[in-house]
């Protein structure tokens, strides 16, 4: 059981007990809620009355507990209803935008130009008191506030990469929205929820309280403070009751719904998203032990690791081994998989994305062997940053613009170490002069927009390596940078494995330069799978799979007339050749290529390749 699970128990047990005995009111030996006992009026508690008689000498506790059925119906009912037409308007009108943005999101947020009390009020006065009214008044009141909240979610989220790739591959737009989007934007829901429930309580004990609310003799928590408004000098208590059954209800569900967006957020899982989405296989659900690793195991052994969206294969039995401080060049085409790869060695694959099958042991240093993709939140968020860490490959979008650069490398060692003072900010210039920003006792004050494309790349550099991580995972780091500022950043590559000779790296790049330059070994991707593996000099030299030798061809030389391109595309995932994935772009295919996927071959010691000719490829 994770942390963020076990932390439900507390207010789900209260939650449930609190709903459970107002469910089972009618089953309870209870005294009769209308029954009156004038004589006995005011009486205090008693073995009859646990909590005394209220001015008409009828039993506290009984109407507590059938008050708290009218004021949780209430509130939770039109939370729900609410919950279910905002929802519904702020996902359509968030995705669509355009006049279907004016119909759904503007249209209700006109509701929130009118006072709230004043609005109930209207609805009450013109259906009359009573619970549906009431119910109505107050769905009609949050509906804007839940239509808001998810519009400003899926706005941040249809424009994010995996759900452009579900609109590529012509998904059913709806199916986009309830599959894709509403999970994401599922936790903010819950904490609007946990607002709305404690308003809509209040709202309805203050119009209970002034008449319009649930109408006598059903009793309700507001009716009961009504009440004991004109007795608090003869029976103080008559208030206290309802009054912290308002306030602890409140309460309780304001701690569930808080925990329950980290239970059910999908940025907090590992494998495989939200709790709906993680596989059902029990093997799954087991956190990873760690195990004593074999003294010449490698720093990351993965094997046939496979991640999928639903039912939809992207990466497919991959294979990759990095030893310590080995380089390991993962080369391929935009949409090969090599970001996946990297992403799920880190916990960070998107929160529809899954390990569906695989291992990726990892050695840590006192010798244990985890399995990196079976490791809970927890788990991974222990050597997140500190044993495997991560450089991103757009700088300016993975630091926050907010906080000083000082702050952000401050707050990687925080995570990991009891550093404070002036020691941690001693150990944060050093790291920031370490990877060769000028300056670095000013510049730790500075904001990410204050340094320049290069300056930023160096201190997401500084972030990644705060704590020694063992294994670095480089994500395209010099994609974005101009050929000057690029050889700056391989040589701080260069110079960091020197500093630390037993990293393991792997760096994801498509320029097969910069693998020349900074990598021992290559792993070369086409549309998720690894179809060629090795030395970098005996692959370059001497390709195997026809996919590494049109790379290879295709980088231009100082003295080509021509650029040598590969012809074709990197074919949908939902459009796989049933052979092998490179055969409809390959001069060498065969009716073999496409009838059967090709298995490993081994031409060399330390060679892989995934190809039939692979003898007559050069």
């Amino acid at each position: 059981m994770s942390r963020s699970t076990r932390k439900l128990i507390l207010p789900g047990t209260i939650a449930a007990l609190i709903v459970a005995t107002v469910l089972l009111a009618p089953l309870l030996p209870l005294q009769d809620v209308r029954g009156m006992d004038i004589p006995n009026r005011f009486a205090g508690p008693s073995a009859g009355h646990w909590l005394g008689q209220d001015d008409f000498g009828r039993d506290v506790l009984s109407r507590l507990i059938w008050g708290g059925r009218a004021s949780l119906f209430i509130a939770v009912g039109s939370a729900i209803f609410a919950a279910i037409i905002g929802t519904a308007l702020g996902l359509l009108g968030g995705y669509f935008r355009g006049a279907v943005e004016l119909v759904t999101v503007r249209a209700a947020e006109i509701i929130l130009c009118l006072p709230p009390l004043l609005l109930a009020l209207l609805v009450v006065t013109i259906l009359g008191a009573g619970t549906w009214p009431l119910v109505l008044a107050l769905t009609i009141l949050y509906t804007p506030n839940y239509t808001r909240v998810v519009y400003a979610a899926t706005q941040q989220v249809r424009g994010l990469d995996f759900v452009t790739a579900q609109r590529s591959m012509g998904t059913h737009p709806m199916k986009i929205l309830v599959r894709t989007i509403l999970p994401n934007v599922l936790p903010p829901l819950l904490v609007q929820m946990s607002l709305v429930v404690a308003s809509a309580m209040v709202i309805e004990s203050g119009l209970s309280f002034l008449g319009l609310g649930v109408v006598p003799p059903t009793p309700s928590w507001g009716l009961m403070i009504r009440s004991a408004r004109g007795a608090m000098e003869v029976a103080p208590l008559l208030l206290v009751w309802p009054s912290l059954a308002l306030a602890g209800t409140i309460l309780t569900f304001n701690l569930l719904c808080d925990r329950l967006q980290s239970a059910l957020d999908p940025r907090a899982v590992t494998a495989g998203g939200a709790l709906w989405l993680r596989p059902r296989s029990a093997a799954a659900k087991k956190p990873a032990t760690p195990v004593e690793a074999d003294a010449d195991a490698p720093l990351l052994e993965i094997r046939d690791m496979s991640i999928a969206v639903r039912d939809m294969e992207l990466v497919r039995r991959v294979s990759l081994t990095v030893r310590p401080g080995e380089t390991v060049a993962l080369v391929g085409e935009s949409g090969s998989g090599k970001t996946l790869t990297g992403l799920a060695m880190t916990g960070l694959l998107p929160d529809t994305l899954r390990v569906t099958g695989g291992t990726a042991h990892y050695t840590t240093r006192e010798g244990k062997a985890v399995d990196l993709a079976k490791l809970d939140e927890e788990g991974i968020r222990a050597l997140r940053g500190d044993e495997v860490s991560m450089v991103f490959q757009d700088a300016a979008a993975a630091l926050n613009p907010v906080l000083r650069i000082g702050e952000q490398v401050a707050e990687a060692i925080r995570a990991h170490h009891d550093l404070e003072g002036d020691a941690l900010q001693t150990r944060v210039v050093e790291l920031l002069r370490h990877v060769g920003i000028p300056d670095p006792e000013q510049r730790v004050r500075a904001y990410p927009h204050e340094l320049s494309g290069g300056q930023r790349q160096r201190a997401m550099i500084a972030v990644a390596v705060a704590n020694n991580p063992r294994l670095l995972i480089a994500d395209e780091p010099t994609t974005a940078l101009d050929p000057t500022i690029q050889a700056q950043i391989l040589q701080l590559f260069a110079q960091l494995k020197r500093d630390t000779p037993g990293m393991g790296m792997i760096f994801v790049t498509h320029d097969l330069a910069v693998v020349a330059e900074i990598a021992d070994r290559v792993t070369v991707m086409y549309a998720g799978e690894v179809v060629e593996e090795g030395p970098v000099a005996e692959v370059f030299e001497r390709p195997r799979h026809p996919y590494t030798a049109a790379l290879i061809a295709s980088v231009p030389e100082g003295g080509a007339e021509r650029l040598t391109a590969i012809p074709g595309s990197v074919p949908s995932p939902r459009q796989m050749p049933s052979g092998c994935r490179f055969a409809p772009r390959c001069a060498f295919a065969t009716e073999r290529c496409t009838a059967n996927p090709p298995k490993a071959e081994h031409p060399a010691p330390g060679r892989v390749t995934r190809c039939f000719h692979w003898e007559t490829v050069t």
